[in-house]
């Protein structure tokens, strides 16, 4: 449990008071190492990894009481009396006060309840295309970190509705703890959707970290796994991600804990989208066969950024090949596949695993994630070494006078001079806001003409089915539908209207063109035999 922040504070007091002992020295690696007489040394005899992480480290000289409570009984009976861990990000905002304050800072640029599915959304025709999902109901664009948590629990899509704000619309621009703003009413709303499930939450929160074994596994050491209740998992949920998703509390080194990124990325350490020069750098510690983390040398924020943003798989779904039910007791309801919109289809298909078949052609169809990640790997901005944090979380000046990075992340478009001139100072304010401009406004024209072509081709597959045109030809036309959804609706989830990489947007849109304008003549010319086949009166 985590401790309310009258404990964190005794706990940073009490470390201090501890960092005036003596320190004793101990080899490590054949070389001495000064250890602060703490009790740390006998925390070290079980726990070598976390001591490879923090001796030499930024937080070498934080006794392990700052982050860990209960220790002198855990070290009495280690199996019978587990320590209590504070993950709480108020716990590192009394040392990292101006990111912490940023975070929760409300970002008014983000607007809240903002529907993709309406005319002026990014998919205006969402309702039409993805007819028969439960993203239909409410499908937002997404809002500041603060409110990761907060946001996917009040939508209409999850759990029917019943997780409302406290103090009524009001109550949107609060931040802080989830039930601290949200309340359970306990009722389903009509209109609503009963979607939500255990993993989805796990990259929007660092609350289950030690409640979570790698891959949502069951485990008798684990309270969640894939198949738990939903609300059960969300009423245990009171923070959005932390500081400890991306920052090693042991040695600050910059790390990521999402399980099944870390499992994609070993699955091809040469080969993913985050190596270079085939290697990628991250080096896998696994915690006693319960939880992995993965550590970097440097900074790379696309890893650590694409905890979050990418495509991902948290759901059941249906097989390819069968029609068989695919459950949350299947790792393929926690799978990352780091693949971009050009890949997906022949990726799933080879997983063997689709969302939702579309209500009216009955196409097998994906629902796509916020696929940031993979859009931008080999972008111009990639090749040329930039990182997300760059652009998203510019260095400003805090009150102390101390320059640090922005954590409330910004969008760039709206500060051109913090996220641009940096690595364009020739360039104007305005010379690159209307470039990006320039980008957004085609990509969104081909968004709206790919939108059109596939309604046409729901449209003549309704018709044909009623003229009676064979199955084979149905099912022709609906392999269409799939290719062309997945080049289409990849890009209504990913959220940067393909600045990330306008290359690849134009390739995958016009293919979706294509596509669907490929499924319409196969019907239509089917239609036309069908017609002259018809008996004269």
């Amino acid at each position: 449990m985590l401790k309310k922040n009258l404990a964190v504070t005794a706990a940073v007091a009490g470390a201090i008071a501890l960092l005036s002992i003596p320190a004793l020295t101990v080899a490590a690696k054949g070389k001495p190492v000064q250890v602060a007489n703490d009790g740390r040394a006998k925390c070290y005899d079980c726990h070598d990894e976390v001591k490879a992480l923090k001796e030499g480290s930024k937080h070498a000289k934080l006794s392990c009481k700052v982050c860990h409570d209960k220790l002198d009984a855990h070290m009495s009976d280690p199996e019978k009396n587990k320590p209590v861990t504070l993950i709480d990000a108020a716990l590192c905002g009394k040392c990292h006060k101006s990111q912490y304050d940023s975070f929760f800072e409300v970002n008014y640029e983000a607007p809240a309840r903002k529907e993709k599915g309406t005319p002026t959304g990014r998919s205006p025709m969402q309702d039409k295309l993805l007819a028969g999902h439960g993203f239909t109901f409410e499908h937002d664009e997404p809002r500041g970190h603060a409110f990761m948590v907060i946001d996917q629990f009040a939508v209409d899509r999850f759990q029917g509705g019943r997780f409302q704000f406290k103090e009524g619309w009001k109550g949107v621009t609060s931040t802080g703890k989830t039930w601290d703003v949200l309340t359970d009413t306990g009722k389903k709303l009509p209109e609503t959707a009963m979607a939500g499930n255990a993993t989805c939450i796990q990259c929007k929160t660092s609350d289950h970290l030690l409640k979570w074994k790698f891959m949502g596994d069951k485990d008798p050491r684990a309270k969640w796994d894939r198949s738990s209740n939903v609300v059960d998992v969300a009423k245990d949920t009171n923070n959005p991600v932390g500081c400890v998703h991306c920052h090693d509390p042991h040695g600050t080194q910059p790390r990521v804990v999402r399980d099944a990124l870390i499992q994609a990325i070993e699955k091809d350490p040469k080969g993913n989208i985050f190596a270079k020069n085939g290697a990628t750098d991250l080096k896998v510690i696994d915690f006693r066969g319960f939880r992995k983390i993965g550590v970097m040398q440097k900074t790379d924020s696309r890893m650590m950024c694409a905890q979050c943003h990418v495509e991902y798989n948290c759901n059941a779904g249906t097989q390819w090949s069968d029609g068989k039910p695919v459950k949350y007791d299947d790792i393929r309801t926690n799978h990352f596949p780091l693949q971009n919109s050009l890949q997906l289809l022949k990726h799933y298909q080879e997983l063997n695993f689709f969302d939702f078949k579309h209500a009216i052609t009955g196409a097998r169809l994906i629902k796509f994630q916020h696929p940031e990640t993979e859009t931008y790997a080999g972008s111009v901005h990639d090749k040329a070494g930039v990182q997300c944090h760059q652009c998203h979380m510019p260095k400003h000046k805090g009150k102390d006078g101390k320059m640090f990075s922005t954590h409330g992340v910004i969008r760039p478009k709206n500060h051109v001079k913090e996220a641009c001139l940096g690595c364009h100072p020739k360039d104007s304010v305005a010379k690159k806001a209307y470039e990006i401009d320039a980008v957004q406004n085609y990509v969104k024209g081909k968004m709206r003409k790919a939108e059109y072509w596939l309604g046409q081709l729901i449209d003549t597959y309704a018709a044909a089915q009623r003229m009676g045109v064979s199955p084979a030809v149905l099912d022709e036309a609906r392999a269409k539908h799939e290719e062309a959804h997945v080049l289409w609706e990849y890009w209504t989830a990913e959220n940067s209207d393909g600045f990330h990489n306008p290359d690849l947007a134009r390739e995958s849109l016009t293919g979706s063109i294509a596509a669907s304008k490929a499924g319409v003549k196969i019907l239509n010319d089917a239609m036309t035999v069908a017609k002259k086949d018809e008996p004269k009166k």
